[in-house]
């Protein structure tokens, strides 16, 4: 059974950056496609970006391009999401999801997303 830890969130002013982690334990990550995924206080989820299992194809909500980047180390069964120029709208709790795509060079923040991490809350603020 497939396992994800999200974490590396906290405080941060404008400006600033993070670098969340989502690692996974029970089942190594080369089979899944990532994806991250946010919600803000009283507003709807929003996929955030994804990465497909072959880490050929990224994808990025209008958002956060040019300043968030995903990334993946299979071999350390763990993904990243890179988070620059850090604005107050970011303000969320980050999730990371994982699916099992067939196509390698695929993903999509919009696919029935089956494994999900718990979390971890990102906060920029001055």
């Amino acid at each position: 059974q497939l396992q994800l830890v999200a974490s590396g969130g906290g405080l941060v002013q404008p400006g600033g950056s993070l670098r969340l982690s989502c690692a996974a334990s029970g089942v190594t990550l080369d089979y899944y496609a990532i994806g991250w995924f946010r919600q803000a206080p009283g507003k709807e989820r929003e996929g955030v970006s994804c990465i497909s299992k072959s880490g050929g194809r990224r994808n990025y909500a209008d958002s956060v391009k040019g300043r968030f980047t995903i990334s993946r180390d299979n071999a350390k069964n763990t993904v990243y999401l890179q988070m620059n120029s850090l604005k107050p709208e970011d303000t969320a709790v980050y999730y990371c999801a994982a699916i099992a795509f067939p196509i390698p060079n695929l993903c999509t923040v919009s696919a029935p997303y089956n494994y999900w991490g718990q979390g971890t809350q990102v906060t920029v603020s001055s």
